[in-house]
């Protein structure tokens, strides 16, 4: 299907106006859904245009009344031509085909109990999916939606209001919604379970499947918390009222992100009604997904970009916001640690690829709308945010929150530019905002930042290093080695009185610094610009005795991915971070750094970074870091995070299986239904389980986590003979695995250890996998980039692979994207290895 070019839809916005949109859906087929939409539009400049519809059958179109030829339907696009200026009315009936990868309308049976539910995903390109449309953000218009289900036992959501119809309870119709974009029309339909209740006179809603229906009433309470809370903080940053008549939050399995702001019908993903035990950063995170999607009823509906160079708008104010409003609204107090050790190295991994771009490319950089879906990544949320962050301390708080209501009310319910946004900071400044921008928004890449100290007549000299285009506002922090013989490593990080600087490219930082030498100097303290940090050498020395005793959890934030940079960029070897774990997480009172931590030891360090002859030395290493987590703590988050990792690098299979039998662990911990499979993954991977345990183990647990759980663990099993029936299951081009089914399985097939079984699979990943994107689609096919990859296959014969398929086979831009992000961490690794083994001469 042809894709919408940024002139045509420039060309198109000149031309018309859409005024309304009335679509009519008949969600009674099992197969397909007949959607009829009326499009009321004004037309500017009279000729040719079209409307975007990727129907299975087009059953009739009239434009003003009169039939328009089927022929007129080609490639995605319904002709419309000699449009006179003028009012005019489009109608379209068509069935349209579900979709199994949340593209357009997805459906879903519950493997728990064999009920369907469905959900629209309208997101840039998917709309035509699900109605007859002029699909680009910036053409807005009213919709009411009404709709068929086939019983009474269903609902029917969408962005306004819906009613069911007295007369037949099979028949629902919405209140019209203000103005919107194209691609934040929803609906949800099913026997979906309910919550609701009212928060200053507005409808309120959670809803699940009704598998999950136990799991959303246990945590009803705290997530309608999180939500009135939310609203509430944002009422007092905006000036403009919450837009929507409603607002409903509805769980959806196999959904392809981790939430759409669709206004007034937020649909989330379902791994986010918790059906076993979780932790607080779990907790949290959920609670940033929902203040985050909030945010977007500002940014993102009421004021929507223009066109797609300007994502950055939408999802950098919004992961901003998330992170923000939770850390002062709610009692998760510390979203910013999280974010930082979590979400920036998201970010910071994405800005160091051959793929990475500028926060806000410029239009030319996005041609087309198929382009702009490959910058939804770390950049445009994590290093947006952090942008959007440095700002806020460059510019002030009050002076960016003014600029920020001066925009929204300026653009209310319509579309806007990063030109406007920066203007509108602009009336509220004397700061030059369109240079910060230039130099923040409008470049790639990270800066990197280095101290040194020297003795100067008066003491010692601060000189910072700057290796960068960025001017950064930034804290210093100093912090004095005390010797402890009370102190767990024998030392503690003292902090000095911070200095807070402005650094620029090309303006050498020296700072005189009262007092004695510090032991350690701690650029960017605080985490409020987006850079590297470096040590000098009495720095390294402070952060190996005592990292984890500085006591700002912001700071160890810091520290935490400085550490975590260097091993990727070959400057420490992996086995020392490992050191550096086994000496400071046990005193880590901060979850969020603590799972930051164990899962990149497990899944870069043990998993790519070490070599095969470290690698059974550090697996034991990092068990017996998890066993010591779960002796010395008492608090049930951090000991839930040990015995994750305790579990996923346990070598004694009798033990596991005597656990799994007892469905407890020593730890006074049971083993609930996620840790079973966590339990049993483990022994499939020793070789201690079989078919035909996982097939027992799934008929206790049908429900789709269940199924999903057990093809991970299918994918495991070290048996030549099910590794090539799960592989032709998973790369078969007209296979109907859903793209959540795929990855779930696909995350099985490569375990570190397995290389020898594994290894004719390499070239044949290569071979298979750019017909199969072609054939199944981009939602897909980025799945099979990024889990079905060999991940494990630490290899130069893999990386030439790779570098060949991206030369001669033209993979789809989502897989290509992948593959390049993937063959150059592939890369890194490589350079890890190699860094960690000594040279021939022995040293």
């Amino acid at each position: 299907m042809a894709t919408l070019t940024r002139e045509e839809a420039r060309s198109r916005a000149e031309q018309l106006r859409a005024d309304s949109y009335t679509v009519d859906l008949d969600l009674t087929g099992e197969q397909t859904f007949t959607s009829a939409t009326t499009v009321e539009f004004t037309v500017l400049r009279g000729g040719d245009t079209f409307v975007e519809l990727r129907p299975h059958t087009l059953h009739e179109a009239r434009l003003d009344g009169v039939p328009l030829d089927p022929a007129a339907l080609s490639d995605g696009r319904l002709a419309l031509r000699g449009l006179a200026p003028g009012p005019h009315t489009l109608h379209v009936r068509a069935d349209m085909p579900y979709s199994g990868t949340a593209e357009g309308m997805h459906r879903f049976t519950d493997p728990a109990d064999g009920r369907s539910y469905l959900y629209s995903m309208c997101f840039q390109t998917e709309a035509p999916a699900v109605y007859a449309c002029f699909d680009q953000p910036d053409l807005k218009a009213t919709f009411t939606v009404s709709a068929t289900t086939p019983d009474e036992e269903w609902t029917f959501l969408t962005n306004s209001v819906a009613v069911r119809d007295p007369a037949d309870p099979r028949r629902w119709t919405s209140a019209t919604t203000p103005p919107i974009s194209t691609y934040l029309l929803a609906v949800a339909a099913g026997p979906y379970h309910g919550v609701h209740t009212e928060h200053a006179g507005l409808p309120v809603g959670l809803h699940v499947r009704r598998s999950l229906a136990p799991h959303l009433d246990a945590d009803a309470e705290e997530l309608l918390d999180v939500t009135r809370r939310c609203y509430d903080h944002y009422h007092q940053l905006f000036d403009a009222p919450y837009p929507f008549d409603s607002y409903d939050q509805v769980f959806v399995p196999e959904l392809n992100a981790g939430a759409m702001e669709n206004p007034g019908l937020v649909t989330i993903t379902d791994d986010l009604v918790f059906r076993a035990a979780a932790t607080d950063v779990q907790r949290q995170d959920r609670a940033v997904t929902l203040a985050h999607e909030m945010a977007h009823m500002w940014f993102g509906d009421l004021v929507t970009l223009r066109w797609w160079d300007d994502i950055w708008l939408n999802e950098s104010f919004a992961e901003y916001m998330g992170e923000d409003v939770v850390g002062a609204a709610t009692h998760w107090t510390q979203t910013w640690p999280d974010f930082g050790i979590r979400r920036k190295t998201w970010g910071y991994d994405a800005d160091q690829r051959p793929s990475t771009h500028a926060v806000a490319p410029t239009p030319e950089e996005i041609p087309d709308a198929a382009s702009a879906l490959q910058n939804f990544d770390g950049i445009s949320y994590a290093k947006g945010a952090s942008a959007l962050r440095q700002l806020v301390a460059w510019l002030g708080p009050q002076e960016f929150l003014a600029g920020v209501n001066h925009h929204i009310n300026r653009h209310s319910f319509g579309n806007a530019t990063l030109a406007d946004f920066l203007d509108s900071l602009a009336a509220h400044t004397d700061r030059d905002v369109h240079d910060w921008a230039a130099h923040w928004l409008r470049t790639t890449g990270v800066d990197t930042l280095v101290p040194s100290l020297t003795e100067g007549d008066d003491g010692p000299v601060l000189a910072v290093d700057h290796r960068g285009s960025r001017p950064h506002r930034v804290r210093i922090g100093l912090y004095d080695l005390d010797h402890l013989d009370t102190a767990p490593s024998g030392a503690r990080l003292l902090p000095r009185e911070p200095l807070e600087v402005d650094l620029a490219p090309g303006r050498p930082l020296t700072s005189a610094l009262r007092g004695r030498r510090p032991d350690l100097v701690l650029l960017n303290d605080g985490d409020l610009t987006w850079a590297k940090v470096r040590f000098d050498e009495a720095g390294r020395d402070a952060v190996r005795q005592a990292l984890g005793t500085v006591p700002d959890d912001l700071s160890r934030a810091v520290l935490w991915n400085a550490v975590r940079d260097q091993v990727r960029d070959a400057e420490l070897p992996a086995a020392q971070y490992l050191d550096l774990a086994e000496a400071h997480l046990p005193r880590e009172t901060n979850n969020s750094l603590l799972t930051a931590g164990l899962e990149f030891a497990l899944h870069q360090v043990l998993d790519r970074y070490l070599t095969d002859s470290e690698a059974p030395a550090g697996r034991e290493r990092l068990h017996r870091l998890a066993a010591r987590l779960l002796d010395e703590h008492t608090r049930p988050e951090i000991r839930l995070t040990a015995l994750r990792t305790h579990l996923a690098t346990a070598e004694d299979a009798p033990m596991l299986a005597r656990w799994l039998e007892r469905r407890s662990t020593p730890f006074g911990i049971a083993l609930d239904l996620d840790l079973r499979w966590l339990v049993l993954h483990r022994l499939t991977l020793l070789g201690a389980a079989g078919a035909d345990r996982i097939a027992e183990e799934a008929r206790a647990d049908p429900s789709a986590s269940g199924r999903e759980a057990a093809a991970r663990c299918r994918a495991a099993l070290p048996d030549p003979q099910t590794k090539e029936r799960v592989w032709q299951e998973l790369f078969d081009p007209e296979g109907t695995l859903s793209h959540h089914a795929f990855a779930a399985a696909v995350r099985g097939f490569w375990p570190r250890g397995q290389e020898a079984l594994t290894r004719p699979y390499r070239a044949r990943y290569f071979a298979e996998v750019v017909p199969l994107a072609r054939s199944r689609g981009e939602t897909l096919a980025r799945q099979a980039g990024r889990f079905a990859f060999p991940y494990s296959a630490v290899d130069p014969e893999v990386l030439a692979l790779g570098e060949r398929c991206l030369r001669e086979a033209d993979p789809t831009p989502a897989l290509r994207r992948q593959l390049v992000d993937q063959l150059d961490d592939l890369g890194r690794a490589l350079r890890v290895r190699a860094a960690s083994r000594p040279d021939p001469d022995g040293s």
